[in-house]
């Protein structure tokens, strides 16, 4: 009796399973030492990264965010009670910078990058931190769900689901909203009952301990922003035209701050770290 090869077409249906397979069990993440201070996750393994944060002291006006999150970092080295934060506000207001500024100024401490399209892949993450002994910080930057289902997938890690992180990881998350989740995205998902929509919305950033807000500088603070950061690298500076750069930008921020000291640098044909 003679066999009958498969059709192409079936050949090509079995490729694309096998393909789907493998998307959804990953291979094993390669070993990684918790040498560095700073490391980025591909979604399979770590690479190191080059951390350069700024100093704490040069992140002005936000003061009481600074000293929480500063605080909550120490406590988390030093093995006691530390909660996950979302950082949330304004854009270019400093919450990538003081998260990365807090990890850097405390020893004992390892910042691993996530980007957002590979949170599906943090169990793996979690199976490599939890070998290590120092305490790990998993940093997801810019953070926005437009599917209900992946913001639910978050919110198990940080419940203890079967993802749940181990005891040496907090998540640190930024997000330019406050609930992360686009209520009317939410609504959408479920039509039949909008207020459980707004409410499932509202539950992933619920989860996290310390909900941090970062708002738009008034005129005074940016150029103290701007002042303290023209000292520290020696330029000088006139109150006057740092205004006149926010103004024609449209924004107050530390990020326009820092823009500027960058401007000012170039005309006094200087270089920056």
């Amino acid at each position: 009796m003679r066999v009958r090869p498969y059709p192409a077409a079936m050949d090509d249906t079995l490729r694309r399973i096998a393909d789907a397979l493998d998307r959804l069990a990953p291979p094993a993440p390669e070993p990684a030492s918790a040498g560095e201070k700073a490391y980025r996750w591909d979604g399979r393994k770590l690479a190191v990264a080059d951390l350069r944060p700024l100093p704490l002291e040069l992140l002005t006006g936000i003061d009481m965010v600074k000293e929480t999150l500063v605080e909550n970092t120490r406590r988390h080295a030093a093995g006691h009670a530390a909660h996950d934060a979302l950082l949330w506000g304004a854009r270019g207001t400093g919450k990538s910078a003081l998260a990365k500024a807090a990890v850097g100024a405390t020893a004992g401490v390892v910042l691993i990058e996530v980007a957002a399209g590979d949170l599906h892949t943090l169990p793996a993450l979690f199976a490599v931190a939890a070998t290590w002994d120092r305490k790990v910080i998993v940093f997801i930057d810019d953070l926005g769900f437009d599917e209900v289902q992946a913001a639910r997938e978050l919110r198990s890690v940080l419940d203890g689901g079967a993802a749940a992180r181990p005891a040496n990881v907090r998540l640190y998350v930024t997000s330019n909203r406050r609930h992360i989740v686009k209520r009317d995205m939410a609504e959408q998902e479920t039509a039949i009952n909008p207020r459980d929509a707004a409410d499932d919305a509202l539950a992933l950033a619920d989860r996290f301990g310390l909900s941090l807000g970062f708002h738009v500088a008034d005129q005074p603070t940016y150029v103290a922003m701007v002042e303290g950061y023209a000292k520290q690298y020696g330029l000088p500076f006139d109150a006057h035209d740092a205004v006149q750069f926010a103004t024609q930008r449209g924004s107050r921020s530390g990020r326009v701050a820092w823009h500027y000291i960058v401007e000012l640098a170039g005309r006094e044909k200087r270089s920056l770290p």
